[in-house]
């Protein structure tokens, strides 16, 4: 009755918290950060810039976007 989604906190996301994914950073938020999205979904990474292409892991999910750091 309760699969995987329901183990993330908002189930409305269509990533999962410690889950690693492949993304284009497609912007620069105002704190410098890049922006990624999956599905999406907006997913600020530490330490990106816009154009890069990196693997990355999801630190924590907010209820419209989520924080990532670069795996290397």
């Amino acid at each position: 009755m309760f699969g995987d989604s329901y183990n993330n906190r908002d189930s409305s996301a269509p990533i999962k918290e410690g889950e690693e994914y492949d993304v284009k950073i497609e912007d620069t938020g105002r704190d410098g950060d890049g922006i990624a999205r999956i599905e999406g979904f907006v997913v600020f990474v530490s330490g990106a810039k816009e154009g890069d292409e990196v693997k990355i892991k999801i630190n924590s999910i907010r209820r419209n976007f989520a924080f990532a750091d670069v795996v290397e």
